[in-house]
């Protein structure tokens, strides 16, 4: 494996039970990031207040990015975390995915130039929450109580080896499990700020990643992570958001305007 500085980039938002279970499960991983940035898009002092006792535990550099609740700018806060990183080579999970405790180890042994990375997200079903927080519970298989879809909990490199790098875009990605190059997020600007409320912002930055000429990567039975099940957030903007992203394929954009570009100025 080629060493790369790497940054884990969090983004989280008013959910510190489950953001403690994230920590812990970056303290289980057999490689670690050489540092931590949580995008926090507006959440109470008590997210904060974890994030310092927790860092206190923990032998890399946590830093907390944080703007104010003005509702849902996920788009924006990565932005501006990734801007902040130092990190060659960028690993993004959300603040409600445990990691498995190859996940970090997985995302650096298949990065590889003119391409990203997208691994698999078992689902966390409702009725185990209680078991979860009560137990503080982290380690998951295909076995375990609790969760749906279990051959996505499946851990295996040998069948991992058959999923291909590709130039086709996949409905399966998703931002809470990806990787990609600090280089090419640059190239395309970032995430478009254009988006509001839920939906499409993870979608969009990968199809531009494909219309600048990146490949990606399923690393399927790899780089697993566990969502913890919550309430879907609303759906109000979606179809303006959906627009957007039509856009972007229609007119085979790589670039967007409203990116992360204005943050590296200041810096």
């Amino acid at each position: 494996m080629k060493k790369r500085l790497s940054s884990l980039i969090i983004s989280t938002y008013n959910w510190p039970e489950a953001l403690a279970l994230v920590l812990k499960s970056l303290k289980n991983q057999i490689v670690l990031p050489d540092e931590v940035l949580i995008a926090d898009d507006g959440s109470t002092p008590e997210t904060k207040t974890l994030i310092t006792k927790i860092s206190k535990d923990i032998s890399i550099p946590i830093r907390h990015i944080w703007h104010e609740d003005v509702g849902f700018t996920k788009s924006i806060i990565l932005n501006k975390a990734i801007a902040q990183s130092q990190g060659e080579y960028i690993i993004q999970v959300d603040g409600d995915c445990i990691m498995h405790s190859h996940f970090i180890k997985d995302h650096l042994q298949f990065s590889s130039e003119n391409c990203y990375l997208y691994g698999s997200r078992v689902n966390i079903q409702k009725a185990h929450l209680d078991t979860l927080f009560k137990e503080q519970q982290v380690v998951f298989g295909p076995f375990s109580e609790g969760i749906k879809k279990r051959t996505r909990a499946i851990y295996s490199p040998l069948l991992s080896n058959f999923y291909k790098a590709n130039h086709q875009f996949s409905k399966k990605f998703r931002g809470c499990n990806t990787s990609y190059f600090k280089s090419d997020f640059i190239a395309v600007n970032g995430y478009n700020e254009d988006f509001k409320g839920w939906g499409r912002e993870d979608s969009e930055l990968a199809l531009r990643f494909h219309n600048f000429g990146l490949k990606s990567r399923r690393l399927r039975y790899r780089g697993i992570v566990y969502h913890v099940f919550h309430v879907e957030k609303s759906k109000s903007r979606l179809e303006l958001n959906n627009d957007i992203e039509l856009k972007t394929i229609n007119e085979h954009l790589s670039w967007t305007a409203n990116g992360i570009d204005k943050y590296l100025k200041a810096l």
